[in-house]
């Protein structure tokens, strides 16, 4: 083979090598995406949830619970 060969093939073989690195870098990012994406559903429930606590807790009247005595020794 000539040295041109020689340095396509090397240049084709680096290419390939770096494809590959490409996609199994692709497919752990879109792995992070899915699990964050799960995250974030989750966190976005509590939060509908908490903002319907504060609702419920600003229709009467601020109290969230009622209010407790002091302790024997205040």
């Amino acid at each position: 083979m000539s040295d041109t060969t020689t340095t396509l093939a090397t240049r084709i073989d680096e290419l390939e090598i770096r494809l590959v690195h490409q996609d199994q870098i692709i497919e752990d990012l879109n792995a992070v995406i899915a699990r964050q994406w799960t995250e974030i559903e989750a966190v976005s429930r509590q939060l509908a949830k908490l903002g319907d606590r504060i609702n419920v807790v600003e229709e009467h009247g601020g109290e969230a619970a009622p209010a407790e005595p002091p302790p024997p020794h205040y």
